[in-house]
């Protein structure tokens, strides 16, 4: 039945829903009849029919079915009406609605069928209805659990029955890894424990975290699935994932009966978890742990056990000062001062937190109030640190140092305690750490006990340089007034002054207080700024000088300009004498620099209200404004120009200004800023050290957001840096097809050429965007239709997308103009394809061209079978063979294929040209050198053999070049013994001379003068070398006895594609002759 477009409507709005609620049949009847739509759903997506069947409504439910309501709409989560049934258990609404084709499978937003509804709501009979129609009893919900997982959380025994019964299977486990077995456990079921153990259920099973159900049986102190469990044999001791026993889950848990249970079974009560702790450190740290301590206790638990970070039960009851249990542990032998990984014992943990019932406890006990800890600090150091003054005054009370002079001697013989003033390893006194705390009570024990206010840590820092830094008001005064150095520096030359002119950022967090909601912070941030205020205000006036600087020449006004506190540095520039000088002095670097690196608008306001220039640089000759762009702080940028600072002071390096830095780290709030507070026209366009504009960067860079607004605002779109590179080369490189559809609205000229003539066409061809290929030629033949599109070297973009391999470039290059590849350089697209071992492009341009470019030549006579034979291109070569390449083609040197590998040691593209192809082996070139020679000449011993292979024949052998040398000559100046080797095997003659006279034996000399001294002594000797070689050899040797002998082949012996190769395509180098 066709109904009309379901409308949201409120719920409380719609009569049939409310009728409906109310009860009344005919009403809804009557509404409906009134063609009232039976599908009009609430804000939540509820159809009237989702309402009938919550109240189980038969006859309603009947009526709007039988007036066209969607049986299986679904609310705002996914709930069908089928759903709202089950979960209200109402049995006969399931039946009809099932009836009426209601979906059984349909899942809601969590995965939920209305068979995970009736397993949840404990809905017996409708899941008896459900059942025989689900395809699956074990389907998983978004949690993974299954309609028997649901069972069992819900209790409902009859119903894990029932479905057990239909093949639900109990080994499946949700998302947490864990199976119903372990949820039965937790929740003390044993009847549904006992059942699904009995049928087949793992009682070791373990989840995610290696939790048993014994381990969730004992978390939650179900004693009866404890026992249960135990009498079934379960591993008492198993750890999960933590190394944690079910021992350690009932101690921290609380759970004393299921302890106690655990260990008559004999569960290790010394058994360590990962990090070292037994159950006795859970028992002593736990909150409800009191009773299964002393029952651990009492069952020979090791009291003096150490974790892995050496910390005893006692350290655990000291951190939360467990009272009652540290005196168990003391009572029963724990050791009272043992020391953890950092030093620290009992009392110092004590200390830490504050409890001085516990320290009472230790020191009665004989705890060392002079055992040192983390950093070498003594407990009293950890108890005024945090500000714990009654725990001060107790470890004052009773450990303090002291002495007795011995009547005789008249000496001090120490007793006990310890020093006030001794030092941790960092040279801090207790009056050191109580300064940082900000306790002033904890302060004035220490300073009425004796502490020393001018004692300083190594740092050089006095108990009043850490009051300052914390901004404590009270510590401050105590100290000044009782005699503390105000002007006094640490050895890094910074006073009280400095540290409390940046006290908000120094100040220390008391860790033990709770975390605040966000209102408080507010309010608490707000107190702790006022009291740094007061603080700076009472050095101030209490005669410290604000003009003094640190070792690196920063004063207390750069420190509360680099920390942003505005209070502060307005009462230090209205207080200091030379203010004027410290805020514009740039030594090291300015406070108005700082204050905009930090992104501190507030101080930058007060900077920049009392400079008259804005515009000092840096010793990078940077400007505030330009850091405070570069950070992206659009408030202070927007301080700094409402003030005037100028946005085209240019830095020294790269020449950029704040609008370069702004474009390039795509801030447009920023540049916006920039742009709109200058009134020169050509703002836009300013140049850096590369005739980058900031157009430029803002594309390079991809802010498409950027480059707009500098478009609409004037930016010349055509403008070339000092390689004659536009914007538009640039959104190529990057593939930004945003940031060119941006230039191309602007009328970007895509035809500009950079100073090695190449377009964006060629760069989009060169990076594989084939995309912004087709829109730039699209683009060409509408502004140049003749232009050819060749840069100085000759090459087309065509050139660029076979050298790089990219297919789809080259196919569209190829439909536009197929017989680009004839225009411009003769060295063809193939040719830089098998250059450059890029198969797929050799192979669209074979198919695309054919012969004609299968055996086009370059410059130089050279074939692309030349460029594959010298790329060792083996692949190419077979490429282009089975097209009908010539493999014996010579180019205008006189070289084939084969020569060039054999020249430059392609082993691979020698022996398929020499095996598979059957190339020419007596092919010589313009000065007479054949493959063999050439081989020889460069040392490519494998390939000269590979050619030897093939031949026994004498003519090859025993040729000469055009200087008369043989192979044999070539080979044995180079030092190939096993080419030497095989070529007299092969009969080469030992006796022929070169042009110079000399024989192989000779040509092995290093230079001439040695192989003309090796002759005269050879032409002594008989018989070798014969008569007839002796006159000409010695005419020859007399002529030419100061030349020094050539080793090059002449006229050839460098590679053609080495020095005059045409290149490689690059961005910066491209095809260079």
């Amino acid at each position: 039945m066709a109904t009309r477009k379901p409308v949201h409507q409120n719920f409380y709005n719609q009569p049939c829903s409310i009728t409906i609620f109310n009860r009344n049949l005919e009403e809804v009847r009557a509404l409906l009849s009134q063609k009232d739509n039976v599908n009009v759903l609430d804000q939540e997506r509820r159809s009237p029919l989702h309402a009938a069947a919550y109240l189980g409504d038969i006859p309603v439910i009947e009526l709007l079915i039988q007036s066209g309501a969607n049986v299986n709409a679904k609310d705002s989560v996914w709930l069908t009406p089928l759903h709202r049934a089950v979960a209200s258990r109402n049995e006969r609404a399931v039946s009809l609605l099932v009836k009426h084709s209601a979906d059984v499978n349909a899942r809601d937003k969590h995965w939920q069928t209305p068979l995970h509804i009736a397993a949840a709501n404990r809905a017996n009979k409708c899941a008896e209805t459900l059942i025989p129609l689900v395809k699956n009893v074990n389907l998983a919900d978004r949690t993974g659990r299954t309609a028997l997982h649901h069972a069992v959380l819900s209790g409902n025994l009859e119903m894990v029955v029932m479905l057990l019964n239909k093949r639900a299977h109990h080994s499946i486990c949700d998302k947490k890894e864990r199976h119903p077995i372990i949820y039965a456990s937790f929740l003390g079921l044993l009847e549904i424990a006992k059942l699904l153990i009995s049928r087949g259920a793992d009682a070791m099973s373990k989840d995610k975290k290696g939790y048993t159900p014994l381990h969730a049986a004992a978390s939650s102190g179900q004693i009866d699935v404890v026992k249960y469990l135990l009498k079934l044999g379960v591993e008492i001791d198993e750890p999960n994932a933590f190394g944690n026993t079910a021992l350690h889950i009932a101690c921290y848990m609380g759970q004393d009966a299921v302890a106690n249970e655990l260990v008559n079974y004999g569960s290790n009560v010394n058994q360590p978890n990962e990090k070292g702790f037994t159950p006795l450190h859970f028992a002593a740290v736990s909150t409800n742990g009191a009773l299964c301590l002393e029952l651990l206790v009492n069952n020979g638990a090791d009291v003096n056990f150490q974790s892995k970070e050496g910390k005893s039960p006692l350290h655990m009851a000291a951190i939360h000062g467990r009272f009652t249990r540290s005196q168990i542990l003391i009572q029963n032998g724990g050791e009272i001062d043992c020391a953890d990984k950092y030093g620290n014992t009992p009392l110092h943990v004590a200390a830490r937190y504050g409890h001085e019932l516990l320290i009472s406890t230790l020191m009665t006990n004989g705890a060392d109030t002079a055992r040192r800890g983390v950093h070498g600090m003594f407990p009293l150091h950890l108890a005024v640190l945090f500000g714990f003054s009654d725990c001060c005054r107790k470890l004052l009370s009773s450990g303090q140092l002291y002495s007795i002079v011995s009547s005789l001697s008249n000496e001090h013989v120490l007793s006990a305690g310890f020093d006030i003033n001794t030092p941790d390893n960092l040279g801090r006194t207790c009056l050191h750490a109580a300064a940082s705390g900000g306790n002033v009570e904890c302060l004035n024990l220490l300073s009425s006990s004796g502490a020393d206010l001018k004692r300083r840590d190594k740092f050089g820092r006095t108990p009043l340089h850490y009051a300052a830094a914390n901004g404590s008001y009270q510590c401050i005064v105590s100290l000044v007034t009782a005699g503390a150095s105000i002007n006094e520096a640490d050895y890094k030359g910074c006073t009280p002054l400095h540290y409390a002119a940046a006290s908000d950022t120094y100040r220390r967090v008391d860790t033990h207080s709770g975390t605040s909601q966000e209102p408080e912070e507010e309010l608490l941030k707000a107190s702790r700024q006022k009291e740094a205020f007061f603080c700076l205000e009472y050095l101030l006036d209490n005669n410290a000088d604000p003009s003094l600087r640190d070792k690196q020449g920063y004063s207390a006004v750069h420190y509360a300009a680099a920390y942003g506190n505005r209070q502060n540095l307005e009462l230090l520039l209205e207080m200091s004498f030379n203010c004027l000088e410290d805020v514009e002095s740039t030594v090291p670097v300015s406070p108005l620099h700082l204050a905009a690196f930090n992104g501190h608008c507030d101080a930058l306001k007060t900077l920049a209200e009392t400079l008259v220039n804005l515009d000092v640089c840096d010793h990078k000759g940077r400007t505030a404004l330009y850091l405070a762009t570069e950070r992206g702080s659009t408030d202070c940028v927007s301080v700094l120009t409402s003030h005037g600072a100028s946005p085209l002071i240019k830095d020294r390096r790269k020449k950029w200004t704040p609008l370069h830095a702004a474009a390039a780290s795509g801030n447009i709030d920023c540049l916006h800023l920039l742009i709109d507070c200058s009134e020169r026209p050509d703002i836009t366009d300013v140049m850096d050290a590369h005739g980058q504009t900031p157009l430029m960067l803002a594309v390079m860079n991809g802010h498409v957001d950027c480059a707009h607004l500098l478009l609409e605002k004037g930016a010349t779109v055509d403008a070339g840096d000092k390689k004659g590179r536009t914007t538009l080369h640039r959104a190529v490189i990057t593939g930004c097809e945003d940031c060119v559809g941006a230039l191309m609205e602007h009328d970007a000229f895509v035809l500009c050429r950079d100073f090695k003539g190449r377009t964006p066409i060629h760069f989009a061809a060169a990076c594989g965007h084939a995309t912004l290929v087709h829109v730039y030629l699209q683009a060409a033949l509408s502004t140049d239709p003749l232009d050819a599109v060749v840069d100085y070297n000759g090459y087309t973009p065509m050139h660029w997308a076979a050298y790089n391999g990219h297919e789809d470039c080259l196919e569209l290059l190829l439909e536009h103009n197929p017989f680009a590849y004839l225009e411009g350089n003769p060295f063809t697209p193939l040719h830089c394809a098998v250059i450059n071992s890029q198969d797929g492009t050799a192979d669209l341009l074979v198919e695309a061209l054919g012969a004609k470019i299968v055996n086009s030549r370059d410059a130089k006579g050279r074939t692309p079978l030349h460029a594959a034979a010298f790329a060792d291109n083996v692949n190419g070569l077979q490429l282009l063979l089975h097209h009908q390449a010539e493999v014996n083609a010579t180019d205008l040197s006189g070289r084939t294929p084969l020569m060039m590998s054999a020249e430059n040691g392609r082993t691979a593209a020698v022996e398929f040209l020499l095996f598979h192809m059957k190339a020419d082996l007596t092919v010589m070139d313009i000065n007479k050198n054949t493959a063999l020679h050439l081989a020889c000449s460069k040392g490519h011993e494998k390939c000269a053999l590979l050619l030897l292979g093939e031949t026994r024949d004498l003519g090859l052998i025993n040729a000469t070049n055009s200087m008369l040398q043989m192979p044999l000559h070539i080979a044995a100046r180079n030092g190939l013994a096993s080419v030497v080797q095989a070529l007299l095997t092969r009969g080469a003659t030992v006796l022929a001379v070169d042009e110079e006279g000399h024989t192989p034996a000779l040509a092995c000399a290093p230079n001439k003068d040695v192989a003309d001294c090796l002759a005269l002594i050879l032409s002594t000797m008989k018989p070798f070398p014969p008569k007839d070689a002796i006159l000409p050899f010695s005419f020859n040797l007399l002529k030419n006895c100061s030349i020094a002998a050539k080793t090059a082949l002449p006229n050839g012996g460098s590679c053609p594609y080495t020095k005059d190769r045409h290149g490689s395509i690059a961005m910066d180098g491209c095809y260079s002759e």
